[in-house]
């Protein structure tokens, strides 16, 4: 560093570039960057090994604004896919490890990668996206043989971990979940994401910088709220991450004990699963450490919520926001005081209540939760013009959320407009429901769903996952149902209930309730189809 340049100048000029890593290997070399159970990084090693990954993909001809796709389960390699991507104008789309090849292929394609970085542990699906994107000519496997790739290892190792002469602040454009048809990459031109990037750079969790803090990941990092809250927030402010190769309730307190961990990013049905634990295996791990239990992507029953609270103390934080933009926030003494709530907007304006054409309704009224998506920052729908003129409502855009804003400016979901049932001309939000089925302790799990009925177009039905010991039977679907006629008005009751031993589930943890609706759909047509 010159006399002339000032430490805050210096980090400035490195985060400008994509390069804050860097910074951060020059300040804590031998801290603990990533800590998984496929080997840990420190912030120097970490940030060489981007270096090496940025000179090995344009030796084989990536440049500024090239798409790199990755499919790779939470192991060192991903961080330094992104880190690479950050620094070297590469535009970077993670994929869900669960699709299946032609699924994967469809993004790979649709992103116009040129280069594929895969997990050797994913070789099917990784051949099948290869296979399906004739474009994509740069394959990587990482830790072990694909068919048809090159090794990631021998390519990174075969360069140099010097800071890259020529760094350019890359992006990335991550894929909507496609509740209707494919999915679509939401994509914002260089100069909106950085914007958008200088955004998201305010320490908001408290961590405390270049420090012995720890974040502990619990989800897949290819999905958005993992990688932003869970990757890029902590590792901006020098802080570790543990990586969990998958959630389990046991294992993440054992990993929060073991390290010490201060902060970590779930969601409501993790927060139940925890709390479902037997008090004695609670009691053996030690969570005072615990300083931030970020949440957001669903509605939190209240009782679950407040039970975390009582046990870990005033340290959950929520928010809503979304792969598109952020809406607003809330601590936990706000939140004991309005329960339910997910915070006040960020800003006057940030969130409004509208009907179908983003007119604003009253307070207290329930309609689609708008979120502000300035000039500056605005995001598009890559490639689908009509997709993104269909989400916005001049300057708002819309997921698809409904809620409503109490008198006092506080928000609150109620759910998606994809989930609701309408039975009889009346509005029936399930996750309403789903929270009163939470209450009951025979339930591990709950997924209320709109079924077909003859006479009322749907019909309530709860589908029930057990807590483990607990056997299914007549005797208790006829208590779940009278423990919610005592909760709830008549018209929200389930009328039936079914248990199933594991509902499907999403990779970030929330229930697949398309998927389930589907299933009882589809088999109501087969059966009228038989009569």
């Amino acid at each position: 560093m010159s006399e002339t340049t000032t430490a805050p100048d210096r980090r400035a000029e490195l985060a400008a570039k994509g390069m804050t890593l860097a910074w951060w290997a020059e300040q804590v070399p031998d801290n603990k960057a990533i800590i998984s159970p496929t080997g840990d990084r420190t912030f120097a090693e970490l940030n060489a090994n981007a270096n090496r990954l940025v000179r090995a993909l344009r030796a084989r001809g990536l440049g500024n604004g090239d798409a790199v796709a990755l499919m790779c389960t939470n192991r060192p390699a991903f961080v330094e896919t992104w880190a690479a991507c950050l620094r070297g104008g590469f535009r970077l789309t993670t994929i869900n490890w669960h699709l299946t090849g032609d699924e994967a292929g469809y993004i790979v394609d649709d992103c116009e990668a040129k280069a594929l970085v895969a997990d050797s542990s994913l070789a099917e699906g990784a051949m099948g996206a290869a296979a399906a994107a004739p474009n994509c000519k740069v394959l990587l496997a990482v830790g072990g043989d694909i068919d048809g790739f090159e090794s990631y290892e021998a390519a990174v190792d075969a360069e140099s971990g010097e800071n890259i002469d020529d760094p350019t602040p890359g992006s990335q454009m991550l894929y909507t979940s496609g509740t209707t048809g494919r999915p679509k990459g939401v994509y914002r031109p260089p100069v909106a994401a950085a914007a958008a990037s200088a955004q998201s750079s305010v320490n908001l969790w408290g961590y405390n910088e270049g420090s012995d803090d720890l974040h502990i990941c619990t989800g897949p990092l290819y999905h958005a709220a993992p990688l932003a809250f869970s990757l890029a927030a902590p590792l901006a402010f020098g802080v570790g991450v543990v990586l969990m190769e998958k959630w389990d309730a046991e294992e993440a307190l054992r990993l929060i004990a073991e390290h010490k961990v201060t902060h970590t990013h779930m969601v409501p049905t993790m927060f139940h699963r925890l709390i479902s634990l037997p008090e004695d295996v609670r009691a053996k791990y030690d969570t005072s450490s615990l300083r931030h239990v970020l949440h957001g992507a669903a509605p939190c029953p209240v009782p679950v919520k407040q039970a975390l609270i009582e046990w870990l103390g005033p340290v959950v934080v929520e928010y809503y926001a979304a792969t598109e933009g952020v809406g607003s926030f809330v601590d936990s003494a706000t939140w004991l005081s309005k329960p339910g709530t997910v915070g006040k907007p960020f800003g006057e304006g940030q969130v409004i209540i509208g009907d179908e054409d983003g007119n604003e309704l009253p307070r207290d009224t329930v309609g689609l939760v708008y979120i502000k998506a300035p000039e500056a920052t605005r995001f598009q729908y890559f490639k689908d013009e009509e997709k993104t003129k269909g989400s916005f409502r001049g300057e708002y855009f819309t997921l698809g959320d409904m809620g409503y804003m109490d008198a006092d400016g506080f928000l609150f979901l109620t759910d998606r407009t994809a989930n609701l049932i309408i039975s009889g001309g009346v509005n029936i939000y399930p996750a309403e429901v789903d929270a009163v089925l939470l209450e009951h302790p025979a339930v591990g799990d709950a997924a209320t769903i709109g079924v077909p009925n003859p006479e009322w177009g749907e019909e309530v039905k709860a589908v029930v996952e057990l807590q483990p010991g607990v056997e299914a039977s007549d005797e208790l679907a006829r208590e779940l149902l009278e423990f919610c006629r005592g909760k709830l008005s008549s018209f929200k009751c389930p009328r039936s209930v079914d248990f199933v031993d594991e509902l499907p589930r999403q990779d970030n943890g929330k229930i697949y309730k398309r998927l389930l609706r589907d299933r009882y759909r589809d088999a109501a047509t087969t059966e009228g189809a038989n009569k």
